[in-house]
């Protein structure tokens, strides 16, 4: 009688052991309607959607910065066709225009004093009420507000589990846990990481690098040697090897002595990464360029190659931002651009990853101290390049340099829809409205390699101008069906290579982002997956949000 009555007690602490267990386990797992993971810009725009359409939702977001590039010395936006831009997304440039509107934003410079150039468009607008250009702080101020005034919970410094953090159950994801152990459940789900990593383990489908031309049908796609759109090549014959002419001495530094592939074949190459650095001339704030940890001059060799040949473009993309600063992006042969150093970044590991970026700013910050510093570039350079710096007022917590690393394109969904070339030149119609994309084709070099001449040559520079505006299509920002049906994608979404190098602009991923949050909330009071969603009720909501779906002239 005592052996059952021990026995019966037991199994009650046991019960009680688990009731606990299970209480505890639910009390760490943070619920919302809406679960987005990132911190780029298409995360707040999708966030800020969810909280005015009534429902929950939670930023998870492994950045500690809010908006991405937007935030992180893109300040000299892409924009494109300006008149597409709608919905939250032209309300941030509206906020950005109220803030300089105020005398206490010039800091450095006069209004007056700034030039109001922007790119394709004036970067303040008057009638409109939008300014286009900005520094980075007012970007993340902007994007904080936001969050602030819609009372959006964001956790940052969360990491997803890559390995096993993603759970799923009949084709849905039911929760993300991160590395802290943190776990987030959510009816609906939405990947706005520049890379793809939620999608990627939620096992959905996607591409890295380029397809082939013969897998969409497209001109411009896949490996395009000897094609310079946007003159970021070498103009005049440069040798790659340490001695001029000679194979045998080996070749300067990043150079590959891979062949060449076939004109329109498929690779894993992918367009290169940069820092957008926002840089100043002004005295009063002004870090000047210190020789980096690891410094080797001898890496710059080439580009002290092309200044002998006679190049003199070092300073054609330092776009002026307000207050004596630059939005200052990749130009020419040799530049900012890390060509052919950012292959595995898409799938590496945080750890990889963190190096290849550890990497790109040691190439870049080198960069700057050459030009600042070294003998064999130009005396007119070296005496303009000792006027700039970094500023003192931007990245405070990273010494003035860019948080955020230029991901051109990482992982790319392979959705319901693929947005090709077609889709962006005209000549294959969009159903089914999003958003509209207005920007160039462009593409940045993605390798540099040797001739068979024995000179060297970057490929993959591609600037293609749609005709028009065209639009973006709902079934591009989610998975087949058979993959996962709770889930939207509006950064890493269903495109080609080169279609994605129109797309992939900021402002339409602000766009984007807000939309794929609609059909998320539509999903939910619907109770269908997002594949079954009823496109009439989703173009409402959008255009009741202001977004412009239909390029109209």
């Amino acid at each position: 009688m005592k052996q059952i009555f021990r026995s019966i007690l037991l199994t009650m602490a046991v019960l009680t052991v688990s009731a606990c267990s299970s209480g505890e386990e639910k009390k760490n797992v943070q619920q919302a309607d809406v679960v987005i993971y990132g911190g780029t810009s298409a995360a707040v725009t999708a966030a800020v959607e969810v909280v005015r359409s009534g429902k929950t939702v939670l930023i998870v977001s492994p950045d500690k910065h809010l908006g991405g590039l937007s935030s992180g010395g893109l300040g000299y936006t892409d924009t494109g066709n300006k008149s597409v831009i709608g919905g939250l997304a032209r309300e941030f440039y509206q906020r950005i225009y109220n803030h300089y509107d105020s005398p206490e934003a010039w800091q450095w410079q006069k209004k007056e004093e700034y030039g109001n150039k922007g790119q394709g468009t004036k970067a303040m607008d008057g009638a409109e009420r939008t300014m286009w250009i900005f520094e980075p702080h007012v970007a993340e101020k902007v994007f904080e507000d936001f969050v602030g005034e819609n009372k959006i919970e964001v956790l940052r410094d969360e990491w997803l589990d890559r390995e096993k953090g993603v759970v799923m159950k009949d084709g849905r994801i039911e929760s993300i846990t991160t590395l802290s152990g943190k776990t987030f459940s959510a009816k609906m789900f939405i990947d706005a990481t520049y890379e793809g990593d939620l999608m990627a383990a939620a096992g959905v489908s996607y591409h890295v690098g380029r397809e082939a031309n013969s897998v969409y049908g497209e001109t411009w796609n896949g490996v395009q040697p000897e094609v310079f759109q946007h003159g970021h090549h070498f103009k005049k014959n440069i040798s790659p090897y340490v001695v001029e002419g000679d194979p045998s001495s080996g070749l300067l530094a990043y150079v590959s002595d891979e062949p060449i592939a076939e004109k329109g074949a498929g690779d894993n190459k992918i367009q290169a990464y940069c820092f957008r650095m926002c840089l100043s001339a002004n005295p009063d704030n002004r870090i000047p360029f210190a020789k980096p940890a690891g410094y080797d001059s001898p890496k710059y060799e080439l580009l002290a190659r092309v200044y002998r040949a006679g190049w003199d473009e070092t300073f054609q993309k330092y776009d002026p931002i307000p207050n004596k600063k630059t939005d200052t992006n990749n130009h020419g042969p040799f530049s900012t651009d890390f060509i052919g150093q950012n292959y595995d970044y898409p799938d590496a590991s945080y750890e990889r990853r963190k190096e290849i970026i550890k990497e790109h700013e040691l190439y870049q910050k080198g960069l700057m101290y050459f030009l600042a510093n070294d003998p064999s570039v130009p005396a007119d350079v070296h005496q303009e390049m000792q006027r700039w710096g970094l500023p003192k007022d931007e990245f405070k917590d990273n010494g003035g340099w860019p948080h955020q690393i230029y991901v051109r394109e990482a992982r790319r969904m392979v959705g319901e829809e693929v947005m090709t070339e077609g889709h962006t030149l005209g000549s294959i119609p969009v159903k089914n409205s999003v958003g509209m994309g207005s920007y160039s084709l462009d593409a940045h070099n993605a390798q540099r390699y040797i001739k068979a001449d024995g000179y060297v040559q970057n490929e993959g520079d591609i600037g293609v101008h749609p005709k028009q505006p065209y639009s973006i299509s709902y079934q591009s920002l989610i998975p087949k069906k058979a993959e996962c049906q709770n889930l939207l994608v509006p950064v890493c979404m269903s495109s080609s290579h080169i279609a994605f190098g129109s797309i992939r602009m900021e402002p339409v991923f602000m766009i984007l982002g807000q939309s794929a949050a609609a059909a998320a909330v539509l999903s939910i009071d619907e109770g269908v997956a997002v594949q079954d969603l009823p496109y009439e009720r989703l173009e409402a909501q959008l255009k009741k949000g202001k977004q412009r779906l239909v390029y109209e002239p």
